[in-house]
């Protein structure tokens, strides 16, 4: 077997069962464990994959500006959204933060809903502006354009005078062993402080992200309390089952 096509392989195997351990695949392709190390060294150069320490997971989606993934997947998004407004309940004090799955459940909340939303998220404030009897508290701190929220000390000082009933994370990456994820340093440092300061968290991740990492871990995915998601293989809904996370899809 040529290079490109064991490569190729490599990536076909990733993209249908999500991790790969590169001593088992030395012995699926007949090449030596060195030679696999290289393929994916070179395929996490290109940006086919995401290298770890035995082996590799799938890249997962592409990080995008909010605009551009406000118009992916919304039919996934709504339902998504559908299914997460049962933990939503009157007089809940609410953080939300960004996230165009997170807007997606915000413009699908009630009008006549009680409580108190926290959000970091000018596009969050903005869509419950009609919902009179929705106290919204806006989180201060620069603004990251990327995601539309608010990061930074101002953002961290404010959430650690704060108490929430449920924190709804908009997700990038998730993996059942390494755990949540975001490109972002100051991000991931604001949505740990978040599920900090929350009794309970919930998070809505459509099937490309699962099994896939960034580079600054939020933390450990049983933190969750709620993961909110399509249908998935059963092996995979049994590594989040056993951390005690109710999985809802």
């Amino acid at each position: 077997m040529l290079k490109q096509e064991r490569q190729q392989k490599i990536v076909d195997i990733l993209n249908e069962e999500h991790k790969v351990i590169a001593s088992d695949l030395s012995k699926r392709l007949s090449v030596s464990e060195d030679t696999i190390r290289r393929d994916l060294k070179e395929l996490d150069h290109q940006g086919m994959i995401k290298r770890v320490h035995s082996g590799a997971l799938r890249k997962g989606p592409p990080v995008e500006d909010f605009s551009t993934r406000q118009n992916i997947y919304n039919e996934t998004k709504l339902n998504l959204a559908t299914k997460a407004l049962d933990f939503i309940k009157d007089d809940m004090v609410l953080v939300i933060d960004g996230g165009t799955t997170n807007l997606q459940l915000v413009h699908q909340l009630p009008l006549t809903l009680k409580g108190t939303v926290i959000t970091n998220s000018p596009p969050i404030a903005m869509a419950l502006a009609n919902h009179s009897d929705v106290e919204v508290i806006m989180l201060g701190g620069t603004l990251f354009k990327q995601s539309m929220v608010n990061l930074g000390i101002d953002t961290f000082e404010a959430l650690g005078k704060m108490r929430a009933d449920l924190y709804i994370m908009g997700i990038y990456k998730i993996d059942a062993q390494i755990g949540i994820s975001v490109p972002s340093m100051a991000e991931a440092q604001i949505k740990g402080k978040m599920t900090e300061i929350s009794t309970e968290v919930l998070g809505m991740v459509t099937n490309d992200k699962l099994d896939t990492i960034s580079n600054h871990i939020v933390c450990p995915t049983d933190q969750l309390t709620y993961l909110v998601t399509e249908q998935v293989k059963p092996d995979i809904k049994r590594m989040y089952e056993n951390q005690r996370i109710m999985i809802v899809d």
